[in-house]
């Protein structure tokens, strides 16, 4: 039975925003490579990216 105190799924759409973040950022960044070692470098930039964003708008908001 369920736990009607629970709020384990109050945050799950957080995940899914990050995942359309990162499949957003492999479909920008692989549009802009030419080369082999481009796309591999698109890879990690489109995994990365969101959480640098997020980093960044939060210094922003802090500073």
């Amino acid at each position: 039975m369920a736990d009607r105190n629970s709020n384990a799924g109050c945050f799950a759409g957080g995940g899914a925003i990050y995942g359309l973040g990162i499949i957003g950022a492999w479909v920008f960044f692989f549009q802009r490579a030419d080369a082999f070692w481009e796309f591999i470098w698109a890879f990690f930039q489109g995994m990365f990216w969101p959480a640098f964003m997020v980093y960044e708008v939060f210094r922003t908001l802090a500073g």
